[in-house]
């Protein structure tokens, strides 16, 4: 029941459901790319990353310095069903702005 608390709860924020429609477009995505996408603040980018991992709908991986999130896979029928939801919505997504291979480059 904890899980399923942590799911629901989770959705009720309108940037995590940005961030969770954001990444099941674009694939995985870096934390810097989010951050610049989102014109958003790190600290407040990972807690929004970090309730979306805990409660099953995204995972993280590390390479080198830069962790990645993506959608889990495979995701269980709620959280499945919770994110054909979410594709559905009107939701106007910010432009995937690439920071992390402008940050490689220099």
């Amino acid at each position: 029941m904890d899980i399923f608390l942590k799911s629901a709860s989770a959705l009720n924020d309108e940037t995590r459901v940005k961030l969770i429609k954001f990444i099941n477009v674009n694939g995985k995505c870096c934390v810097c790319d989010l951050e610049n996408s989102f014109d958003m603040i790190q600290s407040r980018l990972s807690r929004h990353l970090k309730i979306l991992k805990e409660s099953g709908f995204l995972k993280v991986e590390r390479e080198g310095r830069w962790a990645y999130y993506s959608v889990r896979f495979p995701l269980d029928d709620f959280r499945n069903s919770c994110i054909k939801e979410i594709m559905t919505l009107e939701i106007e997504l910010p432009m995937l702005k690439k920071a992390c291979e402008t940050k490689e480059n220099n």
